[in-house]
């Protein structure tokens, strides 16, 4: 009998206890408390099946709202084109519709005609391309014996490139003004030992005095970006190459100019740029006889104020700079500089 009502009773699970639920694999754990879809509708749903839809978040009015992405690029834009664009825009238009009347290429027929127009271009390109190659020559050699020479103070020589790389460009002229100028050094130690009247170095007012300077100037923004590449060049191949005795310039030929190649297009591209443009150089070292175009848009808007004539040079200008600048980049990407 006490069986039979022990037997009869009904369970009643306490606290701590699983309920079996029919259906339910044993051991798992039950199922979650059903959650409420986004949206009225969704809760509503929710309560036709017996579920309890969560009660809404408070409205917060300090809550903090999220501003969109392009909102933050609007101040970058209106100071770069109050600064940049603008004044840009308005030597196009200087150059296209000048004060004085004239057609809108008027100008520029009358500049592309002038002989002085011409000789400026011819200046520019030689001397950048001048300076260009000898940049690449004297930058290959030096960074290969930074890199692959050992002597002492190595590494300070290429610390002092990375600082030398944000000096003045004027200051570079008036260090050679200093030593190869009419009154430099070098012409006052040949005056006092020979006696004679005056020195024998006169280059620097020439053009090959602005292409020793711009070579002297740029040549450390060709080796920064060497002395990156052969910082990422595996030794193994050249000792393995010089342990099959190649001699150390066909290493050079065959192991190590193959991976400088990127390297040397980069900074030979940023080298090319530069000169183009390049006017203290120019201004400083006394070159009367070599105009540049950066040297003839001063010319003809501060000493002739012809200023749609200058302003037809600088777009021409612009429009070299930018296709050059376009492939620096281009070449930059592959040697990842």
């Amino acid at each position: 009998m006490g069986d039979a009502s022990r037997r009869a009773a009904p369970f009643t699970p306490t606290a701590g206890v699983p309920v079996a639920v029919p259906g339910q694999a044993r051991g798992s754990a039950p199922d979650p408390a059903p959650q409420a879809p986004a949206g009225l509708e969704g809760a509503a749903r929710l309560e036709e099946r017996g579920g309890c839809a969560p009660d809404p978040a408070p409205y917060r009015p300090g809550a903090r709202r999220v501003v969109p992405l392009g909102v933050w690029a609007v101040p970058p834009v209106a100071v770069l084109a109050v600064l940049f664009l603008y004044p840009l825009a308005l030597v196009v238009q200087q150059s296209l519709s000048p004060d004085d009347g004239g057609g809108a290429f008027d100008a520029y027929a009358r500049v592309f005609g002038s002989r002085a127009f011409l000789d400026a271009l011819g200046t520019t390109v030689w001397l950048a391309v001048g300076a260009t190659l000898g940049c690449l020559l004297l930058g290959f050699t030096l960074a290969l014996i930074i890199a692959f020479v050992p002597f002492p103070g190595a590494r300070a020589v290429a610390k002092f490139i990375d600082v030398f790389l944000s000096f003045p460009s004027f200051l570079i002229t008036l260090a050679l003004l200093f030593l190869y100028g009419t009154v430099g050094m070098a012409n006052g130690l040949v005056t006092e030992f020979t006696g004679a009247a005056e020195g024998p170095f006169h280059f620097l007012t020439t053009p090959w005095g602005v292409l020793l300077a711009e070579i002297t100037y740029f040549t450390p923004f060709v080796i920064r970006p060497l002395l990156a590449a052969f910082s990422q060049l595996d030794t193994a191949q050249l000792e393995v190459a010089a342990g099959l005795g190649a001699r150390p310039a066909r290493i050079v030929r065959q192991v190590i100019l193959p991976e400088a190649l990127p390297a040397l297009g980069a900074g030979g591209s940023l080298v090319l740029v530069m000169c183009l443009n390049e006017f203290g150089i120019v201004l400083f070292t006394g070159a009367k006889d070599v105009t540049t175009l950066p040297m003839l848009i001063y010319g003809k808007a501060i000493l002739e104020s012809d200023y749609p004539a200058a302003c037809v040079v600088a777009v021409v200008n612009i429009a070299i700079s930018v296709g050059l600048f376009g492939l620096y980049r281009v070449v930059s990407k592959r040697a990842g500089a």
